[in-house]
């Protein structure tokens, strides 16, 4: 497994907190960013989201950061450009090529 999930009380409640085990809050942020610098021409993180822009997705540069770097959370619809974008599947993004859910 992939990911871990840590109890944190909020307000009296317990609740979860989804993290990877590395700590970050997304499976695919560092193949987005690989997939990203590999793009001929060149694709700056602010050229990324414009381009995530055209797709319906309200997004900026500092949005795309923070999907790289694991501190931004990716909901199902962004994950669906990025793989049109990149023209990869899901399970590539997500580490699951080998069969293995996380």
């Amino acid at each position: 497994m992939n990911y871990s999930n840590t109890y944190i009380e909020f307000g009296g409640d317990t609740m979860f907190k989804h993290k990877a085990k590395d700590g970050s809050r997304n499976l695919c942020g560092k193949k987005v960013m690989a997939l990203r610098m590999a793009m001929e021409p060149k694709v700056s993180q602010r050229k990324l989201a414009e381009i995530i822009q055209l797709h319906g997705v309200d997004i900026d540069k500092t949005a795309v950061r923070r999907i790289e770097i694991g501190e931004r959370y990716v909901t199902d619809i962004e994950l669906k450009i990025l793989c049109e974008i990149f023209n990869v599947s899901a399970a590539f993004l997500l580490d699951m090529e080998s069969g293995v859910t996380p």
